[in-house]
């Protein structure tokens, strides 16, 4: 396999991980303040708690192994998206920096705090849309170069239906992932009040779900034929994509096997994600960059992808401890430790 595949596989397995990850934790963000607003947080907000105590410090691990590993690999990709990232990546980083706060001040009454509430609540919205735009500018159709000369386009972007489809698709799913998990979670805590809440927050949040990807499609089809095209080809990862969805909202709505729903969740969310990325290929951004033009020399190639395949071996165990000791731990999660 050549090293330009075996690298952007390697980065994309990584922003897969930060994709699930992190959606449980800002979709927890914001149906805790949602219920502090509605009066519930007696319900729910000792579950989501419990989660997000020993989480949220590893969160960002899985976004910072991405970019790094996306200029090493690729540095064109910094060039090219700099300038156009400035405004969205500004605004991720001091979204993500309110949040920090937030998890910083818990123990000294931000947990009761409106305010600081609306804050974390917020952020768990807007970081996920304000990262989508990294995938919607890799659509092409928002820089323009001349010579060496790049300009970004920003009222193209903000104007543009399928960058308006994939920001409303990027909320809609962290909160379908993030409930779908905390229902299981519940049920483990054999906390039935507070399963049933999130139960219904996961199925009122499935229907959204299935339309935003149907709306990301129409929108892509029009925006970026070519790769939409190169998507039908790969018609049978969306598929299953969406069995899995199928499956995990029966379950859901059966209260059967939540585990395997959150699975199926996940599967859901990995066929749909590396079928966009595998029918994005040759380009990382259209039409500009792709994955050979902006690869770098072979030695240093070699050597990251070496050190990020350690480093990926390295963080699934160290997840996997984690889990087992605190989210999968029957006396942790049911608050007996």
């Amino acid at each position: 396999m050549p090293l330009e595949i075996i690298g952007i596989t390697v980065l994309w397995t990584f922003l897969y991980g930060y994709l699930i990850v992190a959606s449980i934790d800002f979709g927890a963000g914001f149906f805790s303040y949602y219920s502090m607003v509605t009066k519930q947080e007696h319900i729910i907000n000792q579950v989501i708690n419990r989660y997000l105590s020993p989480v949220w410090e590893v969160t960002n691990v899985f976004l910072v192994f991405f970019f790094v590993g996306i200029v090493g690999f690729f540095p064109d990709t910094a060039y090219y998206y700099g300038t156009a990232l400035l405004l969205p990546g500004g605004i991720a980083l001091l979204l993500l920096s309110i949040r920090g706060s937030f998890y910083a001040f818990a123990n000294y009454g931000a947990r009761k705090s409106r305010t600081y509430m609306f804050l974390y609540g917020m952020t768990g919205l807007f970081i996920p849309a304000s990262l989508s735009t990294v995938l919607t500018i890799s659509e092409g159709g928002f820089i323009e170069k001349t010579g060496e000369y790049i300009r970004f386009i920003p009222w193209k972007l903000f104007t543009s239906p399928y960058s308006w489809s994939v920001v409303f698709l990027s909320l809609v799913s962290v909160l379908f992932i993030s409930a779908s998990f905390l229902t299981y979670y519940a049920f483990k805590a054999k906390d039935s009040q507070a399963m049933e809440a999130l139960r219904k927050y996961a199925l009122a949040w499935s229907g959204p779900t299935l339309v935003a990807s149907v709306g990301v499609f129409a929108a892509l089809s029009q925006h970026n034929p070519g790769h939409f095209s190169n998507m039908l080809d790969m018609a049978w990862m969306f598929l299953l994509s969406l069995l899995c969805f199928q499956g995990a909202v029966w379950l859901i709505w059966k209260r059967k096997a939540l585990g395997w729903s959150f699975i199926l969740v996940m599967f859901q969310f990995a066929f749909a994600f590396f079928g966009y990325g595998a029918s994005h290929l040759p380009y990382l951004l259209y039409p500009y960059v792709t994955v050979q033009s902006a690869l770098t020399n072979s030695v240093m190639g070699t050597a990251l992808v070496v050190a990020f395949i350690a480093g990926l071996l390295l963080l699934i165990p160290s997840l996997i401890l984690l889990m087992r000791l605190f989210l999968f731990s029957a006396k942790y999660v049911q608050g007996e430790k």
